[in-house]
């Protein structure tokens, strides 16, 4: 993308404009063909095709008695069902294809004669060169009699190329820091998903165990099934909570992708070092910062929450979770130890 970030001013239209022809996959101007979702959200077809790919891995594999797919729409989540011909059955938008052609045009123009930033001391003079020891553009008659006559100095394309390059890398680093997030976020919603499906499984299984006792059964089976459920929710809830840390630190390193991107295309040297510095160092200090937590391997697991029903006909009353606190149990006479420092195995069992 050609944009003269530094000629036109903040929250001009060509700026509204470039941001909604940004594909939310490869962050980049989306690159014909472009499709549309049902959602209306829009995508490169090539990018929408990488999702559906990692979505239905063996998709290309299953022959001709294929069904189609699906795969979720990166910008809202809505849920995208595809057909047998896959994302080459999604509808181009011709629309968009034609805006970005007509965008690229105005942003290939050239300058306009006095467009080039001129030296606030030095009216007439434009800026050509950059001072090194005091790490700012600045003109001629500045080094030979102004401000910056005992500084050095450096050719103003040699310092431009090397902040621009600077620049790509960083904003590489961003993208693919965006990468990771997306994948930890698309892993919790599966973990999510699956301390759920994994919650319903024992409570069904609970249920199952002890219709056997009836009567008997029935108060502690509530009792129980209130613990699953409270272990699920907490689970739940403290996945959730991570899945929405994740994607608000997803939203502003996105925000500052599109910012570095602009910048970054910008042409003219003298322009683009007015904000660079300050640029490199925002997203610097933004891909140190924001160390966010992560569920451990398992967490998802309600396997503690199976049943023992056998030989309960006296013990009834006495069922319980294993307390955590103990660190050994005599069942049926046969010794069972458990470790201090280890987690709690909430499986029911009867004290006969």
């Amino acid at each position: 993308m050609d944009f003269q970030a530094g000629i036109l001013q903040d929250g001009s239209p060509m700026e509204s404009l470039e941001k909604q022809l940004i594909c939310p996959i490869c962050l980049e101007m989306f690159s014909k063909p472009v499709v549309i979702l049902p959602c209306q959200h829009n995508l490169c077809r090539k990018c929408a095709n990488d999702v559906f790919q990692a979505a239905n891995p063996y998709w290309q594999s299953r022959g001709s008695l294929i069904s189609g797919g699906r795969f979720r729409c990166p910008s809202c989540r809505h849920e995208v069902l595809l057909d047998r011909h896959g994302v080459y059955g999604l509808q181009r938008n011709l629309l968009v294809e034609n805006i970005i052609d007509i965008y690229k045009q105005e942003c290939s123009r050239p300058l306009k004669k006095g467009e080039h930033p001129m030296c606030k001391e030095h009216e007439d003079e434009r800026i050509n060169i950059y001072c090194v020891t005091c790490e700012v553009p600045t003109c001629s008659m500045c080094k030979v009699f102004g401000a910056h006559k005992d500084c050095e100095v450096a050719p103003l394309q040699t310092v431009f190329q090397g902040q621009k390059t600077e620049l790509n890398n960083c904003i590489s680093m961003l993208v693919a820091g965006n990468d990771r997030i997306q994948t930890i976020i698309s892993q919790l919603e599966d973990s999510r998903q699956s301390t759920e499906e994994n919650g319903e499984a024992a409570k069904r299984e609970l249920c199952a165990r002890f219709d056997a006792l009836a009567a008997l059964l029935e108060e502690k089976k509530a009792e129980l099934l209130q613990r699953i459920s409270q272990e699920q929710a907490d689970k739940t809830a403290f996945i959730q909570s991570l899945i929405c840390q994740y994607k608000e630190q997803l939203e502003k390193s996105s925000r500052l992708v599109e910012t570095a991107i602009q910048a970054a295309e910008e042409t003219g040297g003298a322009a683009f070092l007015m904000n660079a510095k300050q640029l490199i160092k925002t997203i610097v200090e933004a891909s140190k910062g924001g160390r966010l937590d992560k569920i451990e391997q398992g967490y998802e697991s309600m396997d503690a929450f199976s049943v023992s029903l056998e030989h309960l006909t006296e013990a009834v009353h006495a069922l319980d979770f294993d307390p955590a606190e103990e660190d050994e149990e005599y069942f049926d006479g046969e010794e069972e130890e458990v470790e201090e420092n280890a987690a709690p195995e909430r499986t029911v069992m009867a004290s006969l």
